[in-house]
């Protein structure tokens, strides 16, 4: 019976331990190509009115708001908030703006997407590009001039890519900030360093630490720096660094992960897993030899990214802006975090999911964010 016993709780550790290593090894896994898995059934115009995409039915083509869908063969085509019925399973949306000499035939493979803008004159903004170095190496980046002494420096999520804050952008070439809108290491875009493998922040606050310090070698008094997700992550790393005291003014942060733990929970969630399956995979990442089991080449500290914990060591004043959706950064970590600092925290909640909040109400949420950072850095 003992030996009964102690066989099934090796199995069960071993089955732990294996699910544990597979989450982890998935979460942190090297930016893999875009899935294509829509198809556009149809295309619809009448007579000199705009094209109509006819597409299944689900959450996503269903959710209210602007869109993009990103096709297969190159090319993309943006889509209006109103959905319309077309048939058991089937809707139908109209097309605003597609690529240069894009041509729409049916059968054609897309991914559905909240990145609406592919390069900033998509979103009529004039950038150029450079490149911020890095330990990691030469980052990519797009630079925005405006006030040589106000940047606005934009942050990209885990699996995005720098076009994703160009929604950002626009608000602070509005404001007249010059902006950088960067990449950092294992990504698409940016220089590959070791296995590929993300570290959720951890080593990328690096390759941002030094877009700061390409501004302010340019003339940057005061940097506000825009966060999606992760990038929110890396920019709340950032703020707490005593020696950008004074610099780093304002916070910018749509969908913030605020703890890694939950955010993991969250996601076994969204994939089918039970939620508790998602804490399997914290030995995986903070612990040194299964960390270098998985691929880092070290371990992450989790603690530094809960900022729930870390709450009194904030200083910053910060916008978060969040979907009351978020199936993957939850927002009762939002709402904590602003109950508990609401001297320097404001929340606003949109009907999104996770960085959707821009793409349900970009009006609302443009307003709010050129409201909010004129009002605190005014003061």
């Amino acid at each position: 019976m003992k030996r009964a016993i102690a066989l099934g709780a090796g199995l069960l550790t071993a089955s732990a331990l294996g699910t544990g290593w597979a989450i982890t090894r998935r979460l942190t896994s090297p930016v893999g190509p875009r899935i294509f898995d829509l198809t556009i059934h149809d295309i619809e115009q009448d007579d000199d009115g705009p094209q109509r995409v006819v597409l299944d039915r689900n959450d996503q083509t269903t959710a209210g708001g602007i869109y993009n869908l990103w096709l297969e063969h190159s090319g993309w085509v943006q889509l209006a908030a109103e959905v319309s019925d077309h048939g058991p399973g089937r809707i139908a949306r109209t097309v605003t703006g597609t690529s240069p000499g894009l041509s729409l035939t049916p059968g054609d493979r897309a991914s559905w997407s909240g990145i609406y803008y592919a390069t900033p004159a998509d979103a009529g903004l004039k950038a150029r590009d450079i490149a911020i170095i890095t330990p990691a190496g030469r980052c990519p980046a797009w630079r925005i001039d405006g006030d040589p002494s106000t940047w606005a420096i934009h942050i990209h999520g885990l699996g995005s890519s720098r076009a994703g804050t160009l929604r950002g952008a626009e608000v602070a070439i509005e404001l007249g900030y010059t902006s950088l809108v960067i990449t950092y290491r294992n990504t698409a875009e940016g220089p590959r360093v070791g296995t590929g493998r993300s570290t959720l922040g951890h080593t990328e606050t690096t390759d941002v630490d030094e877009a700061i310090g390409y501004a302010v070698r340019r003339g940057a008094e005061r940097i506000v720096l825009f966060g999606w997700s992760m990038g929110a992550a890396i920019a709340l790393q950032l703020a707490a660094r005593p020696r950008h005291d004074g610099l780093i003014t304002a916070l910018v942060l749509d969908s913030p992960v605020l703890d890694w733990t939950e955010t993991i929970k969250a996601n076994c969630a969204r994939s089918g897993l039970p939620p508790t399956a998602g804490v399997l995979a914290v030995p995986w990442l903070i612990a040194g030899p299964l960390a270098s089991m998985v691929g880092l080449s070290k371990p992450i500290p989790l603690g530094q990214f809960d900022w729930i914990a870390r709450t009194a060591q904030l200083t910053t004043p910060m916008l978060i802006l969040h979907g009351m959706r978020d199936s993957s950064a939850p927002i009762r970590l939002a709402q904590a975090l602003r109950d508990r600092r609401h001297d320097i925290v404001t929340l606003e909640t949109f009907d999104a999911d996770h960085t959707l909040a821009w793409n349900s109400d970009p009006e609302r949420w443009r307003a709010v964010v050129s409201g909010w950072l004129t009002s605190q850095l005014a003061s």
